[in-house]
């Protein structure tokens, strides 16, 4: 397992208040009140042992399958059904939208090889990631794959707290199934927009993992 680049600011910043609050505690509490000092040194533990585990990159054979779409994200399905898309396809695409908990891993991936044909971020609100009108209003970055003659949309959508996106892809970048496509910071969730009547393997309520799970067949 490695620490994404993304997180490093994060948690430096949080090992600095890790160190001064226990520093504090230890010289001004913990003489008179041992207890308390110990209960904040555990949770203050925990906490910073989430925060770094939240920018953990496991290590993973990844789902290599130029016919198959694999999921972008670990999380749950929480959406499998068919909306227009108004700002890049302009017509009917199938949804499947995967929600992140603040406990998955939160590299978001490629779900197809191919050409970026579209990179747009937009800015928005931040209701929380499950609300209908997540994908449309809030906070998100969409990109666009073409492989062959299909086209295959990712979009990035922030949350309630999820406040900011990281996407790497440029049009015209040629990019492997797979790889890096960008982080979403704590917690959110994925659109897969494919096209009507694309043959899909996975069921609502299930758990994906991102780079391994093969949510689609082309």
């Amino acid at each position: 397992m490695t620490i994404h680049k993304e997180g490093y600011k994060t948690i430096a910043i949080a090992a600095i208040v890790f160190a001064v609050i226990n520093l504090s505690s230890f010289y001004f509490i913990s003489f008179s009140a041992p207890l308390i000092s110990w209960v904040i040194f555990i949770v203050t533990f925990l906490l910073m042992a989430f925060i770094i585990s939240f920018f953990r990159i496991p290590k993973r054979t990844l789902t290599i399958d130029n016919g198959k779409v694999i999921s972008p994200c670990d999380g749950k399905v929480v959406v499998i059904e068919e909306t227009y898309d108004p700002e890049y396809f302009r017509e009917k695409r199938l949804q499947i939208s995967i929600f992140m908990s603040p406990a998955n891993v939160h590299v978001n991936r490629n779900a197809v090889s191919g050409e970026v044909v579209y990179s747009q971020y937009h800015k928005g609100k931040y209701l929380v990631a499950w609300h209908p009108k997540s994908s449309t209003e809030n906070e998100r970055h969409t990109v666009v794959i073409r492989q062959n003659d299909v086209e295959v949309g990712i979009k990035q959508i922030a949350g309630a707290v999820a406040k900011r996106i990281v996407n790497y892809l440029k049009v015209g970048e040629q990019v492997e199934q797979a790889a890096e496509m960008g982080f979403i910071k704590f917690g959110s969730r994925v659109d897969l927009l494919l096209p009507v009547g694309t043959h899909v393997n996975v069921e609502l309520n299930q758990v994906v993992r991102g780079g391994i799970t093969i949510i689609a067949t082309l």
